[in-house]
Parts: structure tokens; C-alpha cells; sequence
């Protein structure tokens, strides 16, 4: 269990990172993916709704604290919304389908995106609520698409707990 969670945060902290230096030299249409977002869905995916929600408030506070211009706790809420929205969907999804994790982080970073721009909007930064920012999460959404494979195979591996696949808790 505490291996599980070094590995967590370990994963958070590369996709932090990578994020910050390899993929913002790597923008399409002004876009990136978002890691920590693609991450948050593979683990709503495997884990469910309250696994996936607290993963996506930490990742999204970290991506927050390091990342963002923007108010501090944004990317929190919505990664954490769109964790515990993409867990509560997990239940009817079919596990065994080959390639669903393009389609999970497409949704995942629609759904992240659209609450991202409606609270920060809300929130007052009237630059949200412009055909720009729409296209930038449209075409990020895309981007989430083309890396999620990768980072739900990290995902997959940092979440992996020996002990409860066996049994013991």
C-alpha cells in the first residue's frame, strides 16, 4: 500500500514535469495534454469515482501550484469533477475493450476543459469565454487522445497494488 502510494505520487510528479518541459515546447494550435488529466482518468477508470476524485484533486493542486497562471485550485476542481464523473461511468463501461483509453481521455479532457473555462469564467477572467480558448480544449482534448495510451500504461503501473490483487488488505 505505501509502495502504491510512492509510486503515485512519483507518477504525478513526472507528468508535472514533463508537462512543463518536454510537452510545452511540443504545442499544436497553442495546445497541450494534460498529463495529470489523462492519469485522473485512467485511475477513475480502474479505481471508480472516489479514487479517481481524490487523484484529481491532488494532481490538479500540484498541476496548479507548478503550472498555472491561473487560480489556484482550478485545475483541482477540475480534474476532481471529472475523475468522480469518469468513475461513476466506469461501472457500465466494458473492461476488456482494447483502445478505449484514446476515447476515456478525449471525454476526460472535454469534460476537464468545459469545467475549467466555465469556473474560470465564473470565477472572473473574462479571457475563458472566447472561440479561442474553446478550440484550444477541443484540440487538447485531441492531444489527450494521441498520448493517453502511454501515460494510462504508467497510470496502470503506479496504481498496481500486489497486496490487494491478492487479497490481503
Amino acid at each position: 500500500m505505501v509502495l502504491r502510494r510512492v509510486r503515485l505520487v512519483l507518477l504525478v510528479i513526472t507528468l508535472v514535469v514533463l508537462e512543463n518541459t518536454v510537452f510545452r515546447h511540443m504545442r499544436v494550435f497553442d495546445a497541450i495534454p494534460s498529463l495529470c488529466l489523462i492519469a485522473t482518468v485512467a485511475i477513475a477508470y480502474e479505481e471508480g469515482p472516489q479514487t479517481g476524485a481524490i487523484f484529481g484533486f491532488t494532481s490538479g493542486l500540484l498541476t496548479d501550484m507548478l503550472l498555472s497562471d491561473t487560480p489556484v485550485g482550478l485545475s483541482a476542481l477540475a480534474f476532481a469533477l471529472t475523475g468522480y464523473l469518469l468513475g461513476v461511468l466506469q461501472g457500465g463501461l466494458i473492461r476488456e475493450v482494447r483502445g478505449i483509453s484514446p476515447l476515456l481521455a478525449i471525454a476526460g479532457g472535454l469534460v476537464g476543459g468545459t469545467i475549467f473555462l466555465v469556473v474560470g469564467g465564473i470565477a472572473g477572467s473574462e479571457d475563458f469565454f472566447t472561440l479561442t480558448q474553446v478550440r484550444i480544449v477541443i484540440v487538447a482534448a485531441i492531444y489527450d487522445g494521441v498520448v493517453a495510451p502511454a501515460v494510462f500504461w504508467f497510470a496502470r503501473w503506479a496504481n498496481h497494488d500486489p497486496e490487494r490483487a491478492r487479497g490481503w488488505r
